[in-house]
């Protein structure tokens, strides 16, 4: 945490303020102050937490903030009813990643993953050498082939 000090001549400028007791806007200091809400704004001038923090117009804030609303916005998720796979290795997406900054213990560089639509099962293959997917998908093809009973096709 950290004091803030509206008196100095600074912060005064910068939100328009002409000394104490000046009824300020609220949407300005909402803005200066990290956005903080209406009702944090109001107990800190009440509790008197930020030294000089002028009386706001008793109709609050009227503006809705752009800032804000942003800020709440969410991405939609995938609908589960989307999958394309009816059952366990129908589809399967791979992602090869890479090259890292830093060698792995093994002196890996690169990874390769398998991921089955259907069941979410994930195997991942780390890898010297880009070159190298080709073969850790024919490895998955013969060990799913042997486990599960199913064959890949590329």
């Amino acid at each position: 945490m950290f004091t803030l000090d509206v008196n100095m001549p600074e912060v005064e400028a910068a939100m328009f303020a002409q000394g104490a007791g000046v009824v300020a806007d609220m949407d300005i200091w909402h803005k200066c102050i990290g956005h903080v809400n209406e009702q944090r704004l109001k107990s800190m001038q009440s509790s008197k937490i930020v030294t000089g923090l002028p009386k706001f117009k008793v109709d609050g804030m009227h503006k809705i903030c752009e800032a804000c609303q942003f800020g709440k916005q969410t991405k939609n998720v995938f609908p589960h009813d989307k999958n394309v796979s009816k059952r366990a290795l129908d589809v399967v997406h791979s992602d090869v990643w890479g090259p890292t900054k830093t060698t792995s213990m093994g002196g890996c560089h690169y990874y390769v993953s398998f991921i089955d639509d259907h069941t979410r099962k994930v195997w991942v293959y780390f890898m010297k050498e880009k070159n190298e997917v080709f073969t850790h998908f024919r490895i998955s093809e013969c060990w799913l082939k042997s486990k599960q009973g199913c064959r890949l096709s590329a």
